[in-house]
């Protein structure tokens, strides 16, 4: 297989966490450095700065991509992140966005997820957001944007409280998910949960079911 070129994602961290555990759920904004609020999961040689450390760029080439996590856990609070996805040819190039109360996929695990989903040159991202709950995932939904998320940054949001989760692009509500108030199976509200975010190739169905393959 050819060498892959790199691909690169690139993080505004000024607006990396926006984050709270407090009844009042009012937003506070994460100050410091990444090193303050973040580690590195893997591959820390994937990762550059900018020179006053505020933007962040994380790539992919043949071989890995790379992630990173929060210190913390929260519980309830607004999230976001402000991104610059891959340009060109991304196909099976999937970014993530998530919150989770683990390190890794376990059997009873709850997630609220943003998927980036690369594509062809010239073809449109997807973005795809899903919410689990102690293992149990199944909802995914996709969205279509109305500009080009590979051109500027732009804020991806995720507000949860015990009332609802609501994901936004560009302070717009994409979807809406309601606790409906009963004991249930879909509604992720118990587990304070670490925010992480990778780029890594999952060309076997990222990309019309996998049919497009990372270049």
């Amino acid at each position: 297989m050819d060498a892959m070129p790199s691909s690169s994602l690139v993080i505004l961290l000024l607006a990396a966490v926006l984050a709270v555990s407090c009844p009042s759920y009012e937003a506070a904004t994460s100050k410091g450095s990444f090193e303050d609020n973040f580690s590195i999961m893997w591959s820390e040689d994937h990762f550059t700065t900018s020179k006053d450390g505020q933007i962040w760029y994380l790539s992919l080439d043949n071989d890995t991509g790379c992630a990173f996590q929060t210190k913390q856990r929260y519980r309830f609070g607004w999230f976001s992140m402000k991104l610059k996805l891959v340009g060109g040819d991304s196909a099976g190039v999937m970014t993530a966005y998530y919150m989770c109360p683990e390190n890794g996929a376990g059997p009873e695990r709850d997630e609220l997820d943003f998927e980036f989903l690369g594509n062809r040159t010239g073809e449109p991202y997807l973005i795809q957001t899903n919410v689990y709950k102690n293992g149990t995932g199944g909802r995914e939904m996709r969205h279509m944007l109305w500009f080009d998320p590979t051109e500027d940054f732009h804020p991806y949001s995720i507000l949860w409280n015990n009332h609802q989760i609501v994901f936004f692009v560009d302070r717009v509500p994409m979807r809406v998910f309601k606790n409906i108030g009963k004991p249930n199976n879909f509604f992720s509200n118990e587990k304070p949960m670490y925010l992480f975010s990778n780029i890594w190739n999952v060309d076997d169905w990222a990309t019309r079911g996998g049919l497009e393959k990372t270049n």
